[in-house]
């Protein structure tokens, strides 16, 4: 009988201590997913300050728009959560997707390479971004699962893990474009 009852507490033991480790592994997973939009967001930040002198050079009358997309790039270095940053950052998105629109009036500047050049690192940059948000979702949904479920929903309930938050899509990036042509 000694023996029954030392397989079962070894079992479960066992148990616990693989829940335990799979639910580590999943946070860590999720923390490593959102270190990734991090650094994308870092070099996003990083070619910002070369985008707004090249522009400088050629738009000296859109002042405004480059202040803006400064100080909301300072937002995003500044922000304290994941939210807090996706947010500064989808902001300073479409500042930055408008300052490319801005160019179109500038052809001079529209065929320097440099422009050119951080124009396309930026975009290479986003899609970057837009990736790696996929990926901390994709994270998030398997860690908060594993939280969820039984019977590892049991050993987080006793070693206090906590859910994570996913990553929304703004509200203005929901609305359908519309489309018009004038002729």
């Amino acid at each position: 009988m000694l023996w029954i009852i030392l397989a079962v507490v070894a079992v479960l033991v066992i148990w616990g201590v693989a829940s335990y480790n799979g639910l580590i592994k999943s946070r860590m997973q999720t923390q490593e997913a959102w270190s990734q939009i991090d650094v994308q967001l870092k070099r996003r930040n990083d070619l910002i300050p070369n985008l707004i002198e090249t522009v400088r050079g050629y738009a000296k009358y859109e002042g405004s728009a480059l202040e803006k997309i400064a100080e909301l790039r300072a937002q995003v270095a500044k922000a304290q959560t994941p939210q807090e940053a996706m947010q500064a950052s989808d902001a300073l998105g479409r500042q930055v997707t408008g300052l490319f629109a801005v160019a179109e009036n500038y052809p001079d500047l529209k065929a320097n390479a440099s422009f050119v050049k951080l124009q396309d690192e930026l975009t290479n940059t986003e899609n970057k971004i837009s990736y790696s948000r996929q990926l901390y979702n994709s994270t998030t949904a398997n860690y908060n699962t594993k939280l969820q479920t039984v019977p590892t929903n049991i050993v987080a309930g006793l070693f206090g893990f906590k859910a994570s938050e996913f990553l929304a899509v703004p509200e203005e990036e929901k609305s359908v474009p519309k489309v018009e042509f004038d002729f």
